[in-house]
């Protein structure tokens, strides 16, 4: 099996106001129907990883590839195509619009893509009851629970079925029931349906759901199990 997603030699370093290197010489491959786990402490590389991975940065030196595609060769408009058409992100703070309900959150992204309204609705409706939340269309953000909010992010994420799901810290504001919730659905995400999950995190019971675990120290790949 090709893999979807392959980095090399990724290194990433700032030089204002002093020189310093936040990620050095890393590679990673992830395949379709994979569930991987980066982890490490805090500060070590793996948000700086994924958002070169996500191509909502570009790196020092070293390369992205998904889907065969290089990062490097893309103008800024590709990038943003990429993104909106085959990355589906899911962060820690879920980064709903307050002012709009679950349903609009995760119909936006499809509208972006040039699907009319209704049929953006439709979607979003059935990807919102597909994570069991249906019923939560018509709510705002602030009317709506912690693991309610990540699995409307999730259904967002999702919204122009991408084939890569990038993940920074989706538990870190969960309880432990939510966060069980979240993981099945990550490892459903690649096993059912065959895409790759890549999942940043401190938390090792999600860690240990994933199928291989990529361990970051001092911006480099320790070891991967």
């Amino acid at each position: 099996m090709s893999a979807l997603l392959v980095a090399r030699g990724l290194s990433k370093s700032l030089a204002d106001p002093e020189p310093v290197t936040l990620l050095r010489d890393v590679s990673l491959s992830v395949d379709p129907g994979e569930f991987v786990a980066v982890v490490g402490p805090s500060g070590c590389g793996k948000s700086t990883l994924l958002y070169l991975l996500g191509l909502l940065d570009r790196p020092t030196r070293g390369a992205v590839t998904i889907g065969g595609r290089a990062a490097d060769e893309l103008t800024e408009a590709e990038r943003t195509q990429v993104r909106l058409e085959h990355i589906g992100f899911v962060f820690q703070f879920h980064f709903l619009l307050p002012e709009l309900t679950a349903l609009e959150n995760v119909a936006l992204p499809i509208r972006r893509a040039g699907v009319r309204r209704r049929e953006a609705e439709r979607r979003a409706a059935g990807l919102l009851g597909k994570l069991g939340i249906g019923s939560e269309a018509a709510k705002r953000p602030d009317r709506m629970s912690g693991g309610q909010r990540q699995r409307v992010a999730i259904a967002r994420a999702l919204a122009n079925d991408p084939a890569l799901i990038l993940s920074d810290e989706p538990t870190g504001n969960l309880d432990s029931a939510n966060s069980a919730l979240v993981v099945e659905e990550f490892r459903r995400l690649a096993h059912e349906e065959g895409r790759a999950v890549v999942c940043v995190t401190h938390d090792m019971e999600v860690a240990a759901a994933a199928d291989r675990r990529v361990h970051m120290l001092d911006g480099r790949v320790e070891r991967e199990d």
